[in-house]
């Protein structure tokens, strides 16, 4: 799908304020309200514009102690992949996991009620069936830089 610049517009509006009206929103593109809400319309359908929701600042509701942490597993086959994705899954404490090339597996980010509920985890999954063969942790002294809030255009410019 081919997006134009009022399509961009749209898109970077509507991340950063996903519950802007339909006037407010054709007003800042500078269309009128028909074609500005089918372009929304649009972006919908074709799966650029997956849903509504709001952004939660979780500390403000319970303090979690935030854990990188490297995982490199004992076997590097299909099967043992699938489990250990299974589990990360499967576990609400891991917020973000990617699967990474060089010298570890993957990265993880957990997001624990304390360190000794952070090493209760990590001992469950080593007596578990996951596969981890050694793992690294890092605890997070002080968040630097967070992802932005919204979409902008020139984040996606090649």
């Amino acid at each position: 799908m081919k997006l134009d610049r009022y399509d961009l517009k749209i898109l970077e509006i509507l991340s950063r304020d996903g519950r802007i009206t339909k006037s407010k929103l054709a007003e800042a593109i500078n269309l009128s309200v028909s074609p500005c809400w089918e372009r929304v319309r649009r972006l919908e359908k074709a799966g650029i514009i997956e849903g509504y929701s709001a952004r939660i600042h979780p500390e403000a509701l319970v303090k979690r102690t935030p854990v990188w942490v490297q995982i490199e597993l004992k076997a590097h086959n299909a099967s043992s992949f699938a489990r250990f994705e299974a589990l990360m899954h499967d576990t609400p404490a891991v917020t973000e996991c990617v699967a990474v090339g060089g010298g570890v597996d993957y990265l993880i980010k957990v997001e624990a009620d304390s360190i000794d509920a952070y090493q209760r985890l990590i001992d469950s999954w080593l007596t578990s069936d996951a596969g981890i063969e050694r793992y690294f942790t890092y605890i997070v002294t002080k968040v630097v830089k967070r992802p932005p809030a919204g979409f902008a255009p020139e984040d996606f410019a090649v």
